[in-house]
C-alpha cells in the first residue's frame, strides 16, 4: 500500500527520532512510504494548502504558536478521511482527541512497537475507509472518498460528480470510470450510478435513496438488474 505520512513537531530530536521509526516500519512490511516532517503547525498547513492528500498526521501537540489539536481541528473541517495520531508527553491532554476523531495517542518517549501497531491500524483503517479521488479545481485539490459519489453525470467535456456536494471537472466519464470500483455501474453514454446508493429500478429511471431520478436509457434495464444482483 502506498502511504503519505506528515510528521509535525517542533523537536528536531523528536522528529529524527519517530522519521527512523516509520521508515523501519515501512521497510518491515513493504508500504511504500512518502514521509514528509514539519517544525511546526504554521508551515505544514502552508504546505497542504497546495498538497493535501497525506493519509496519515503524526502530530506534536504541545507546539509552538498553534497546537497539534487546534490544527487538527482545522484539518477535520474538509477532510474526514485522514488518520491523525497524537504525539505528547502529557496525558491531560486525551480528551481533546474525540473531537478530531483522533485514531491513538502515543506517549513520549514514543516506543517502536507502539507505533508500529498504531501505523498497522491506521492503514487498514485506509483500506477500510475507501479509496479517495483527488480532484485538481482551478484553484484546490478537492478530495472525494468514493463512498460519497451516488453518481456522476457528463454535459459536453466536463463530469460532474455528485457527493457530499457537486464537483464539476473537465474530464472523460471513462476516465472517471477507470477510477472507481465494483459498487460503480455505467448507465449509457451519459452516467456512472453507485449501486448501493439505488432504491428502486424501473424499465424507464433509477431512483436514488436520496430522491434522485435517473432516466434510463433504451435497453439498460437488464444490464442495471444484473449488476445490483452481482454486487450482493
Amino acid at each position: 500500500m502506498k502511504c503519505k505520512i506528515a510528521l509535525c513537531d517542533d523537536s528536531a530530536v523528536d522528529r529524527s527520532y519517530v522519521t527512523d521509526m516509520v521508515k523501519h516500519w515501512s521497510t518491515m512490511t513493504g508500504h511504500a512510504v512518502h514521509l514528509a516532517t514539519f517544525d511546526s503547525a504554521e508551515s505544514f498547513l502552508f504546505h497542504y494548502a497546495e498538497e493535501s492528500d497525506y493519509d496519515i498526521l503524526l502530530l506534536d501537540i504541545e507546539m509552538r504558536a498553534m497546537d497539534g489539536v487546534t490544527m487538527a481541528k482545522q484539518l477535520r473541517k474538509n477532510n474526514d478521511t485522514v488518520q491523525i495520531v497524537f504525539i505528547t508527553g502529557y496525558s491531560d491532554y486525551i480528551s481533546e482527541g474525540y473531537e478530531v476523531a483522533a485514531l491513538h495517542y502515543l506517549m513520549k518517549p514514543v516506543k517502536e512497537e507502539k507505533l508500529c501497531s498504531v501505523l498497522d491500524r491506521a492503514t487498514e483503517n485506509l483500506s477500510k475507509n475507501e479509496k479517495v479521488l483527488n480532484f485538481e479545481l482551478s484553484s484546490e485539490m478537492v478530495r472525494v472518498p468514493i463512498y460519497q459519489i451516488r453518481y456522476a453525470d457528463v454535459f459536453g467535456n466536463y463530469v460532474t460528480i455528485h457527493a457530499l456536494s457537486d464537483i464539476t471537472v473537465k474530464m472523460t466519464l471513462g476516465e472517471l470510470e477507470k477510477q472507481l470500483d465494483e459498487r460503480f455501474h455505467r448507465v449509457g453514454r451519459s452516467a456512472i450510478i453507485n449501486l448501493t446508493q439505488i432504491s428502486r429500478v424501473t424499465k424507464t429511471e433509477i431512483k436514488l435513496s436520496d430522491g434522485t431520478a435517473i432516466p434510463l436509457p433504451r435497453g439498460a434495464y437488464d444490464g442495471i438488474n444484473r449488476a445490483i444482483i452481482n454486487m450482493r
